[in-house]
């Protein structure tokens, strides 16, 4: 008998039914993209759909540990991503007459 005709349907969670819909291979660390030739805007996407499938509670258990490190990496990369373009922001110093005279870099504190 299946646990789920065991507890009944609703007691168990859709992990750990037969209706479990897998993970997507290409979010998978061994197939997945290279990090350091996505941009921000894919590794943004890509980190989206992590959390999407995580949320949706349809994944297994070791495929969400798999997808949570990936979304950890994808994270940790658009994290570097904006960190990198703050540096690259330089804010125009205007000069005693109000035009612009020069550039320095930009500080966020």
């Amino acid at each position: 008998m299946a646990l789920s005709e065991q507890v009944g349907e609703s007691l168990v969670p859709p992990c750990l039914t037969t209706r479990a819909v897998p993970a997507k291979p290409w979010l998978m660390d061994q197939q997945a993209p290279n990090l350091d030739e996505m941009s921000f805007e894919q590794a943004l996407k890509a980190l989206e759909q992590v959390v999407q499938q995580l949320e949706s509670g349809e994944v297994p258990l070791d495929e969400s540990i798999a997808l949570y490190e990936r979304g950890e990496k994808l994270r940790s990369h658009c994290q570097a991503r904006l960190h990198a373009a703050q540096a690259r922001i330089e804010k125009i110093v205007a000069g005693p007459d109000g035009k612009a005279a020069g550039t320095e870099p930009f500080d966020a504190g």
